[in-house]
């Protein structure tokens, strides 16, 4: 019953929200430096709490990798005043969920609970921050649960090296450390002692390198009172996580490089480019090209390789902006015997048309239409804008840009398309990927 109340009362949210609305917000500082962002949204009774932590995958250091993904599991471990194994059951218990998610810039954790036990959410996260418990059996036991999502989402699943980039970054990267696996080494947690677990808590999870979002059914002055009675006395154990830049030489000539999945018998090929970061605007328009090319199945890929040509079962592009640098890739899961050159040709004569052609009238605007409805699906709900929210203020400075995403995406031009494809896209700044079936052979 819980579980159905609960769904209902996010349909409801979703209905209220149906239109772009601009999202009011309120935001400021607590004297021990954590930023703290409140929404106000009155139409049903929900409340999301979500802390963004400034760090992620490319924090780690060599030989320690997969840190902060780890984390992201071992703090629902317990704390001084949740016992081990009881974080889901107080969540559920109060009518919630919850959940977490990492990221190469930034880790994420959130709970939704009915409005009257925004308390809880608070309590919970306050916990996670000042009293967390770091134990060795946490250590093995969460050691134990990565290792077994690392071998379903990659080890065993088809084209798990494409989905989660393990086997398509490291080729694009050679000097920044997005060149790295979020999910990081499993040798590299199994050698690492229970004080480097600590110590990493120490540095990172702190107030002054942290985002607090509170969105949904609350009152702006109780929930005030409640951040600053649990969040305010939480002391820092080290400075703000500050970042150097770390600069990528551009890719002047066609890598190219063959991975292996034993899980598949239709192999793919390949294609992958560095592009702008996400606060640019040029990673916006990389999203419409990328669903001009393969944006279901009226897109022009899918029309020109499966439908016409009949050279792919299928075809993909993943365009992912991140803080310091985006990536674009691209591909097609082939039919039959390959053709490399090809296949090759095919994909470069669809990019080179949106290099020289504009797009029309009639595909530039189903592009618009189809980035409202995803702009306003995306924050329809309160765990939407939380996050949003989190986002925009640790990512790119400036949490209202949730209120100008859609008129960057609205502002995009025809010729904008064709710069940017004639800027990014091109074959000299590209990894090429063979994909293949089967196990890699031996030296």
């Amino acid at each position: 019953m819980k579980k159905s109340l609960f769904t209902l009362v996010l349909l409801l949210l979703v209905g209220f929200h149906s239109n772009a609305q601009k999202v009011e917000f309120e935001e400021y500082d607590l004297d021990n430096g954590l930023h703290v962002i409140l929404h106000q949204e009155n139409a049903a009774p929900l409340v999301t709490v979500g802390v963004m932590y400034q760090v992620g995958a490319k924090d780690e250091v060599k030989g320690r990798t997969g840190f902060a993904h780890f984390f992201e599991h071992l703090l629902f471990e317990g704390t001084e005043n949740i016992e081990r194994g009881e974080w889901f059951n107080v969540v559920s218990a109060n009518g919630g969920r919850n959940n977490a998610n990492t990221s190469q810039d930034r880790t994420y954790y959130y709970e939704t609970f009915p409005s009257n036990k925004l308390e809880i959410g608070l309590w919970m996260e306050s916990e996670r921050m000042l009293h967390p418990k770091i134990e060795k059996i946490g250590v093995d036991t969460q050691n134990e649960v990565v290792k077994e999502e690392k071998r379903q989402r990659i080890d065993n699943s088809p084209y798990g090296k494409i989905i989660y980039r393990t086997g398509v970054d490291k080729h694009l990267f050679k000097v920044h450390p997005y060149g790295r696996s979020v999910i990081g080494s499993m040798d590299d947690l199994n050698a690492a002692e229970l004080s480097e677990f600590i110590a990493f808590n120490d540095q990172y999870y702190n107030p002054n390198n942290a985002t607090l979002v509170v969105a949904g059914d609350i009152n702006i002055d109780d929930t005030k009172k409640m951040i600053a009675d649990y969040f305010g006395p939480i002391k820092n154990r080290a400075e703000t996580n500050v970042r150097t830049a770390i600069l990528e030489p551009a890719i002047t000539e066609t890598r190219y490089a063959t991975e292996y999945d034993s899980n598949i018998q239709i192999p793919a090929y390949i294609f992958s480019y560095i592009t702008p970061k996400s606060v640019e605007k040029d990673a916006y328009v990389l999203d419409y090209i990328s669903s001009i090319l393969t944006g279901g199945n009226s897109s022009r890929m899918y029309k020109r390789m499966v439908d016409k040509d009949q050279v792919a079962v299928q075809v993909l592009a993943f365009n992912q902006a991140n803080q310091d640098y985006g990536t674009y890739t691209m591909g097609a899961l082939i039919k039959g015997e390959p053709n490399w050159d090809n296949l090759k040709s095919t994909i470069d004569e669809e990019i080179k048309k949106l290099q020289t052609e504009l797009i029309s009238e009639k595909e530039y605007q189903k592009l618009q239409n189809q980035f409202e409805t995803r702009f306003v699906n995306a924050n329809s709900r309160v765990e939407g804008i939380a996050s949003s929210l989190a986002t925009y203020q640790m990512l790119q400075g400036d949490a209202s840009r949730i209120n100008k995403e859609l008129d960057v995406y609205r502002s995009i031009t025809r010729e904008d398309i064709m710069r940017v494809a004639k800027q990014y896209l091109n074959p000299n700044q590209r990894v090429e990927i063979k994909y293949l079936a089967g196990s890699e052979p031996e030296n």
